[in-house]
């Protein structure tokens, strides 16, 4: 795929959006869970050669390393990366770190037996392109593993209800979110993949005792909400955002007056690449 200018300026605002806030503590906070739990759906095993594409801080990258596979873990952002070998170092584990974008990965047809991505290759704009260059970097037979969160859960409403406030999006880009859908996870890939598993699971989130101070670390460290705040921010609508994600934490917390919880429904899928 021919990259254009156009392509490569949203990609420099995607790079800044996700450097921006404080996502490593996002992952810290309640997100490491989901790491592991796409390593062992896919049967990650020592020796393997394993790609997970727009890997951010490594969730799953380092837990695939602890097997003993080779890893690379690509990611558009830099930042993101560092941060991930730095936990690496810390850890004990070798892998290898690539700036990367998911719609145009740097590597060879058929390089790894494993492809992964966890809740990162959504965030690529134009989901064909980059549901292309997954099937393209997976060898034939070897397995690709994707989470993702769903158009019907948390996220999803998430990003509905930031819709408002946020930049129009570029020519031909999808929603995030779309990737937990089964038809449109389907659609991408043709007859491409066989899906050994589809399945809905929930990550339990109670790192929060209320529901505002959900929706402010919304504001301080995810990307995503970052910009969107910014862009209200241009015509005077900043608070109204504000108002806007804690009347949705509230409506989405699940726990007591005491303590809050959300549940976060994503789409877990495996499949072997024909």
């Amino acid at each position: 795929m021919t990259t254009t200018i156009a392509d490569t300026e949203l990609k420099a605002r995607h790079r800044k959006m996700w450097a921006s806030g404080d996502y490593p503590l996002m992952v810290e906070t309640f997100l490491t869970p989901l790491g592991p739990r796409l390593v062992h759906a896919a049967g990650v095993t020592a020796g393997q050669r394993v790609l997970d594409v727009a890997a951010g801080t490594g969730n799953a990258s380092l837990p695939a390393a602890a097997t003993g596979a080779q890893v690379t873990a690509s990611d558009l952002t830099p930042e993101l990366l560092a941060e991930g070998q730095r936990r690496a170092e810390i850890a004990g584990l070798e892998l290898e770190w690539a700036v990367a974008d998911a719609e145009h990965l740097p590597f060879p047809e058929a390089h790894a037996d494993v492809v992964l991505s966890c809740i990162g290759v959504m965030f690529a704009p134009h989901h064909q392109a980059a549901a292309d260059e997954l099937v393209r970097v997976c060898r034939p037979g070897g397995t690709i593993a994707l989470l993702s969160w769903t158009p019907e859960g948390m996220l999803g409403a998430l990003f509905a209800t930031m819709r408002p406030f946020m930049a129009p999006p570029p020519p031909g880009a999808q929603p995030p979110p779309l990737w937990g859908s089964e038809e449109h996870l389907r659609a991408l890939v043709g007859g491409r993949v066989d899906w050994a598993s589809l399945t809905r699971e929930t990550l339990e989130i109670t790192a929060f005792k209320q529901p505002i101070d959900y929706a402010r670390h919304f504001t301080s460290c995810y990307g995503p909400a970052i910009a969107a705040r910014a862009n209200a921010a241009l015509d005077g609508r900043e608070l109204d955002f504000d108002a806007a994600l804690a009347a949705f934490c509230r409506e989405w917390d699940r726990g007591t007056p005491e303590q809050a919880r959300f549940e976060m429904q994503y789409l877990l899928a495996v499949g072997t690449r024909r």
